[in-house]
């Protein structure tokens, strides 16, 4: 993620080449007026003390010509956030400035506007270029003020001072507004990449949760019907009526397989749990797969697979229910595949904290050192996918094996029971 952070140096950029004045949008409509308003005022100030003071002076008419000129363009000036290019805003100032010097040099009284003019030149020029206009303004000031009162110190003092507070808080006004663009676009653009990454990885996390529940649920289930196809088309001529049986078993699972795939789709618990509790779901997967085992014919084919309970049974949250039977799922379709075992035993235990499912066969086991996550990859997900579920679910999955000796998958999961629930009896 790039971050930009703003110092210093960063948020008086503009001084060398860009307007000081590009934060003007920031500083509101209320300003503008107010700064229209003030300059108007002090015209119309400026021009009632000459036409007192200078009653039937021959340049009158021409002072309150420009005078008027100088009002009317100053509230229609171009807007720093406006359409017009930057060089015509820069030429409209250089023509207001000079017009402006010109009606001082006829009449000093207009001096005092320059406070308005200095607001402006700080919005329309690099802040180094308005610095040196407020110079040159200045000292105009002081001079036209100093033809009017004559010598006098605080004449000489105010003006500087003014235009130098004037200029440093506009100044600070810029840098401020600066900062703040800089930090909002910073955050805009933050949450941008975090809602990116997010979508991202609900995708992924999305991805991976529809890939776990396709491999413990559609793909064990055509794991089972080739099995059954395979052992059908063996025994097609030697016993059909055995054949016959293995493809109404296989039909039977399609159409379990069908009515899985469309809860699966609408997002619905699984169709084992739909009819009745976890218990009943384990006892079902039991019978499916011994069923299946005994088509193949061979020890190699499937085992016979037997279902338990200890303790009291209570109630489960339906992802824990979920969840357990998925990793029943899938730890049975690894004892078909890859344990090439005969016997297998479903237990579910409830315990004062937990409940524990534990899938235990006489297989051929894998050596303790042996990471059986990474063992055949190209299978499917097996242990990782259970323990993803688990870890949802904060609980824990525990394997144990040794070679010759089988392997136990053991998965517990905190019990959070409201109360017991009539129990099965127990079957094997």
């Amino acid at each position: 993620m790039n971050v930009k952070h703003v110092s210093r140096e960063g948020a008086g950029a503009a001084d060398d080449g860009a307007p000081a004045g590009a934060a003007a949008g920031s500083t509101g409509r209320w300003m503008e007026a107010v700064i229209s308003a003030s300059f108007v005022l002090l015209l119309i100030a400026a021009m009632a003390r000459f036409l007192t003071h200078h009653p039937g002076a021959s340049n009158t008419w021409w002072v309150i010509g420009l005078t008027s000129l100088l009002a009317v363009a100053y509230v229609a000036r171009p807007a720093v956030d406006g359409e017009i290019p930057v060089p015509w805003r820069r030429a409209w100032l250089g023509a207001f400035v000079l017009g402006w010097v010109v009606l001082v040099l006829q009449a000093p009284s207009f001096a005092w506007s320059a406070v308005a003019i200095v607001y402006t030149a700080l919005q329309l020029l690099p802040t180094r270029a308005a610095l040196a206009l407020i110079t040159v303004l200045t000292v105009l000031v002081v001079v036209a003020q100093l033809r009017i009162n004559g010598p006098d110190p605080l004449l000489i003092v105010v003006p500087p001072v003014v235009a130098g507070l004037a200029a440093t808080v506009f100044v600070h006004m810029q840098r401020q507004s600066a900062r703040q663009r800089s930090l909002i676009e910073d955050l805009v653009q933050t949450r941008r990449v975090l809602a990116s990454s997010q979508r991202q990885a609900g995708v992924l996390a999305e991805r991976e949760r529809l890939s776990r529940e396709i491999h413990d649920t559609l793909a064990q289930a055509l794991s089972s019907q080739l099995m059954l196809l395979q052992a059908a088309e063996r025994l097609w001529d030697a016993d059909a009526e055995a054949a016959h049986r293995h493809m109404s078993t296989a039909s039977d699972i399609a159409e379990r397989n069908l009515v899985e795939a469309r809860r699966f789709v609408h997002d619905l618990a699984p169709v084992d749990l739909a009819s009745g509790g976890l218990p009943e779901a384990l006892q079902a997967l039991a019978r499916r797969e011994s069923a299946a085992g005994s088509a193949a014919g061979s020890p190699a084919g499937g085992p016979v697979v037997r279902f338990r309970i200890d303790g009291e049974p209570v109630p489960l949250p339906p992802a824990v229910e979920a969840g357990l039977l998925r990793v029943a799922q899938g730890a049975v379709a690894n004892v078909r595949e890859h344990a090439h075992a005969s016997d297998a035993v479903l237990t579910l235990s409830y315990l004062d904290e937990d409940v524990v499912l534990d899938i235990a066969d006489n297989g051929r086991g894998f050596p303790p050192d042996q990471d059986a996550r990474r063992s055949a990859p190209h299978r499917g997900h097996g242990l990782r996918a259970m323990e993803a579920r688990l870890r949802q679910l904060d609980g824990t999955l525990t394997v144990e094996s040794r070679p010759g000796e089988g392997t136990v998958v053991s998965a517990a999961v905190p019990l959070r029971a409201a109360g017991p629930v009539p129990a099965p009896e127990d079957q094997e």
